[in-house]
């Protein structure tokens, strides 16, 4: 059996005890990206920096304790757009520490170390502790990192990605908000959702090739593509699919020269809200690929393999799952 549909089966299992659920007892005490954080009881009030943190205390239902969010790339999900009606929005991308600290939050949750880490942008963890304000930043972006003194959170992976570390951020947030049995009906329906991808991927995909491009600096420059320890090469080695990119870097930026030379059965490319650069328009990518004399000849794009999902779905989120999905359903069998 697949390790993919052990941990499945391992989840589903766990999901009959999800009525037995204890409320979590306090203290509790959480290690966090190299930090100790303890909570004598479940905070009331909580300010999420970057998408995937909001979304996950959404589906966990504590919409009403979040009291401020940053940091979008694009609409929230159908499911949560309700729950997040009358959330106030600090800023689109990093707010200010003086902005968090304003709401007087008794927990602060984000994405990515850049906004809260050594140098992060909003602040530090010791800045967040000097107002008596707990800090938590997303396993995802600090665990199996090559992170130095320097780094700000963006450094190559020494561990391959996998939803563990989405499963640990849910099961974590879930007991500080004392609603376990929420976060283990949640993990359940993921791996539900993800058993029935694959399943459906693994009839069609062969051994297809696949390249991820999230975006680019220039639209006719080189693009960001995905390297091989990042959530799409977790989607990839999912799905029983081959990422032509070999590279430890998460996005490292590649000519379309080489990526030519690779000729991936299948191109996946992102949709998002966000317009920093050019390609960050899915119909400008999508443009691009017909008309530029080199990308107009990749196989996946005159065979019309071409995979649009958004852009969130790519980065560690409850997401992943959603990018399972749609790259599954745009496997066919004219792929070689």
């Amino acid at each position: 059996m697949p390790a993919t549909f052990k941990r499945g089966a391992i989840a589903l299992a766990l999901y009959g005890l999800i009525a037995t659920a204890q409320a979590q007892p306090y203290p509790l005490t959480l290690d966090n990206c190299g930090h100790r954080l303890t909570f004598t009881h479940a905070p009331q009030r909580v300010v999420s920096i970057g998408q995937a943190s909001t979304e996950i205390l959404l589906s966990l239902g504590v919409a009403p304790r979040v009291v401020g969010t940053a940091l979008w790339f694009g609409p929230l999900p159908a499911n949560l757009q309700a729950a997040a009606a009358n959330i106030p929005r600090l800023a689109d991308n990093a707010p200010s520490f003086e902005a968090v600290a304003a709401q007087a939050p008794e927990l602060v949750t984000a994405q990515y170390t850049y906004n809260i880490g050594r140098h992060g942008d909003v602040g530090t963890f010791e800045q967040f502790r000097g107002l008596g304000i707990p800090a938590y930043v997303s396993p995802s972006d600090c665990e199996g990192k090559a992170l130095t003194e320097r780094s700000n959170g963006d450094g190559a992976r020494q561990v391959p990605f996998d939803m563990t570390l989405i499963d640990r951020e849910i099961t974590e947030l879930a007991q500080v908000f004392n609603v376990p049995g929420r976060g283990q009906t949640l993990l359940a329906t993921q791996q539900a959702r993800l058993g029935q991808a694959v399943a459906q991927a693994r009839s069609q995909a062969g051994n297809a090739s696949v390249l991820f491009w999230f975006s680019s600096a220039r639209l006719e420059g080189d693009p960001w593509v995905a390297g091989n320890s990042g959530v799409p090469a977790y989607i990839a080695r999912t799905l029983g699919l081959r990422n032509v990119i070999d590279s430890d870097e998460e996005w490292p930026s590649v000519s379309w020269e080489q990526v030519a030379r690779q000729d991936p059965d299948y191109l996946v490319i992102t949709r998002m809200a966000r317009r920093r650069y050019p390609a960050d328009d899915v119909e400008k990518k999508l443009a691009f690929l017909h008309a530029d004399p080199v990308a107009s000849q990749l196989a996946a794009v005159r065979g019309g393999r071409v995979i649009v999902v958004d852009a969130q779905s790519l980065n560690p989120s409850l997401r992943v799952v959603e990018a399972i999905e749609a790259v599954a359903a745009g496997l066919g069998p004219e792929a070689p």
